[in-house]
């Protein structure tokens, strides 16, 4: 495929979402009670934060895993299986690039106001500063703001926006952005192995496949009860993983009808199946709902980055994994359409998978 023509399959236009106000600096302003638009009566209670006798999430380590340890296999199919997250530990990721990020995107998000407005949102964009999925303004928001951007291939960048990342941030993030690709793909071998699979029938769909990047940042709020940092979702791409930065707890995953927190590990990466996965393996792995809370009194900041398919893909259950005991759980669809779907919705919770998954003869699911 030419530059040119792949330029124009692989980044059709997916989506939009309407401007808001910057919370970090809402949240540096001296008021008592939350506005409005950010209160959600509708959310579960937070507290299970703080409870000791919940379930952890698995611990994966990639040593064991490539000295073929067949235990390490195993416990990382029964958390793709079970959980739809792990925790990743000697990943190979040199700690020192991984330090430079962590640096890097706290001095971002703290760059003056008329510098970021450089790196907002446009109307009708997606990447930049702001927040995504907001299709009303009568929506509730979130208690947070994210920077997003497409970051691999090359080809697929926003002009102005990579360029305009301040040294040597934007290095270490081409570096960074370099090696979660790698591993990645490493990964997915590893689960091709757990579930049986012929070796590159996950791994083709992967050529030239596509990495996003949202970096999150969660201000500190007065009433952190009646607020939400990223309301319940699941991911809509194939893996993400993610980077606690400061190592401040927030992340929670639905796991038993409970928010289960994940605590932060030093050194580790948070590693969680998308929707692309669930339905690449026909329902065998899948992913599970997850969403952030905030607190009052530290802000916390995390990096997610999101692999995908090569956008001229079709996506759909891989043949090895349709049986007669198996019927295919999800129809197929193309990637462009299937981002289209999902951007032009409110996030929430797993229900734009459900658009996907084929109905059986009782209607139900």
């Amino acid at each position: 495929m030419d530059s040119v023509a792949a330029m124009d399959a692989e980044m059709p236009k997916i989506g939009t979402s309407i401007l808001v106000p910057c919370v970090q600096e809402l949240a540096k302003q001296p008021f008592f009670e939350v506005p409005e638009r950010y209160i959600r009566s509708d959310q579960d209670p937070t507290a299970v934060s703080n409870a000791v006798s919940l379930p952890q999430v698995p611990v994966i380590d990639m040593n064991k895993l490539s000295s073929e340890l067949a235990t390490e296999l195993e416990k990382l199919d029964h958390a793709c299986k079970q959980w739809g997250f792990f925790q990743l530990i000697n990943h190979g990721v040199n700690p020192s690039l991984v330090e430079s990020v962590k640096i890097g995107v706290q001095e971002f998000f703290n760059l003056p106001m008329e510098e970021k407005k450089k790196l907002w949102q446009k109307p009708g964009d997606l990447e930049g500063f702001g927040q995504l999925f907001v299709i009303s303004e009568e929506q509730k928001l979130d208690w947070g703001d994210l920077f997003y951007i497409n970051t691999l291939p090359s080809y697929t960048r926003n002009p102005n926006l990579l360029p305009n990342i301040p040294q040597p941030f934007r290095d270490n993030l081409e570096k960074y952005c370099s090696e979660l690709n790698k591993l990645c793909v490493t990964i997915i071998e590893f689960m091709t192995r757990a579930l049986k699979m012929e070796p590159n029938e996950l791994l083709e769909l992967f050529e030239d496949g596509g990495q996003s990047m949202r970096m999150n940042y969660y201000p500190p709020c007065p009433q952190p009860e009646h607020v939400i940092g990223l309301h319940p979702h699941s991911d809509a791409e194939v893996l993400t993983i993610l980077l606690q930065v400061d190592e401040i707890e927030g992340l929670q995953i639905r796991k038993d009808g409970m928010w289960v927190p994940i605590k932060p590990i030093s050194n580790a990466f948070v590693i969680n199946i998308g929707d692309i996965m669930e339905i690449l393996t026909n329902g065998i792995y899948r992913s599970i709902e997850h969403r952030a809370i905030v607190n009052s009194k530290k802000e916390r900041i995390s990096i997610a980055t999101f692999h995908r398919p090569e956008m001229t893909k079709v996506i759909g259950p891989v043949r090895s994994l349709v049986t007669d005991e198996r019927p295919a759980l999800f129809r197929k669809i193309g990637l462009p359409d299937y981002y289209k779907g999902f951007f032009s919705r409110k996030l929430q919770g797993k229900s734009y998978i459900d658009v996907i998954r084929i109905q059986n003869e009782a209607g139900g699911s």
